[in-house]
């Protein structure tokens, strides 16, 4: 390292000669940019090896911010030296740092290899037990994300067991994560095994089907343990319920998306109501039940797409009469977000929605109740003479449609949208 220090010079003097160079291209210009702060900076306690290692550190920062992978590789060759340091417990804090940047830099290098990342994840995992669990659930999905799904299981079933000490409250809910995803990569190989037993022209024998029941009694243990814990569990969840729905187990199924959409402990989660509407709707449950839950969804993302089903489902009601009002009110919230300004099927649905309110006597005060907060920006946003000609050439259906709205929705405006 002091080879290295001694070849390289001190980093100051690099930063001198780079900011002479760029005075004498820049005619005395400095650039406005603010500079990084370094990452250590000196102190007076300093032997020759801490200033070799953080003059290596620096410029392997700068080698990855400019993508030099190849530099930053060779110069990282040199700095787990820092792992051997026992000054003042200074090693324990450069451990997560060799982790990340080891990882960023193979990830990177067009010519890293399985063998790299499993030496690099083996040598940080046993340098200390502080970021060992953490470790051992990145390099699972390392090995995961290349296919080595059985290898990929064994890294957490080895990490399930590893104790250390009295359990922290953070080691606890790290090993009920790494249960967690030992049991959804059951979830995978059972979803493989459930391929080949759909798939197989023969008639699977007893083993075959035993096996798969395993690995899916195995999965849904902890599956459904951490269902429990209030969060953001998605992935999770459709793994246990497409494997409840196999085995018909509907009661299970319904439970489990039920709580995961209501239960009050858990943070709002719009996908929590998205995946309950859809199981309901494969149940072919009832209207009411559908409705139920996309009034929620309605609540938390107005614009999301099921809200088009959501306003179809009201418009079909004929039990109230309030259902139509609540309709028009669901599409024109969609409208609001320019993500649907041109989606034919909206302002179809806005105008079938429209012509069934001209039946009731009071149609054109539901109307104009509905559009008073919009009237002054809803022009601007879809009946302007740009988008009369931009949807004239990409969508004349949909011009037609819009132009037939403009006195209704806007009567006292002066609009270019013509048809």
């Amino acid at each position: 390292m002091d080879d290295l220090q001694r070849e390289l010079g001190p980093l100051e003097d690099l930063e001198d000669d780079n900011d002479s160079s760029d005075d004498t291209s820049s005619k005395g210009k400095k650039s406005k940019l603010p500079l990084v702060n370094k990452m250590y900076a000196e102190t007076s306690r300093e032997t020759g090896f801490h200033k070799s290692t953080r003059t290596c550190l620096e410029l392997i920062r700068e080698a990855l911010l400019h993508h030099r992978w190849q530099e930053a590789a060779e110069y990282m060759a040199c700095y787990p030296q820092m792992l051997d340091d026992t000054t003042n417990g200074t090693g324990q804090q450069y451990k997560e740092l060799i982790w990340r940047m080891s990882a960023e830099i193979l990830h990177h290098h067009p010519n890293s290899k399985m063998e790299d990342y499993n030496n690099i994840y083996e040598r940080m995992k046993h340098s200390g037990v502080k970021h060992y669990l953490m470790i051992s659930l990145e390099h699972s999905f390392h090995l995961l994300h290349n296919g080595h799904i059985e290898d990929a299981k064994h890294q957490l079933s080895v990490a399930e067991s590893w104790r250390h000490g009295k359990e922290s409250a953070a080691q606890y809910q790290r090993i009920k994560l790494i249960h967690a995803y030992r049991s959804l990569l059951d979830y995978i190989i059972w979803c493989d095994k459930k391929f080949t037993y759909i798939n197989s022209t023969e008639y699977p024998d007893g083993c075959e089907n035993q096996d798969m029941d395993n690995y899916f009694r195995q999965a849904s243990v902890n599956l459904k343990e951490i269902l429990k814990t209030p969060g953001v569990w998605d992935p999770f969840v459709l793994s246990y319920v497409e494997m409840l729905e196999f085995y018909e187990d509907h009661e299970e199924a319904f439970q489990v998306l039920n709580d995961y959409a209501y239960d009050a402990t858990f943070p709002p989660n719009p996908n929590a109501h998205v995946y309950l509407y859809r199981y309901l709707k494969r149940q072919n449950a009832s209207k009411r039940k559908l409705v139920k839950v996309l009034k929620v969804l309605h609540a938390l993302v107005p614009s999301h797409e099921l809200m088009l089903e959501y306003s179809s489902l009201l418009f079909q009601s004929e039990k109230k009469k309030t259902d139509i009002q609540k309709a028009l009110g669901v599409v024109l919230e969609m409208l609001d977000f320019a993500c649907w300004r041109s989606n034919l099927d909206v302002w179809k649905l806005l105008k079938a929605i429209i012509q069934k309110l001209q039946l009731q006597e009071d149609w054109r005060d539901s109307v104009a109740g509905k559009m008073a907060p919009r009237k002054d920006w809803w022009p601007a946003l879809h009946f302007t003479s740009f988008h009369a000609s931009k949807d004239s050439q990409e969508n004349p259906e949909l011009k037609e449609v819009k132009a037939s709205l403009t006195k209704i929705l806007c009567p006292d405006r002066m609009l270019k949208y013509t048809a």
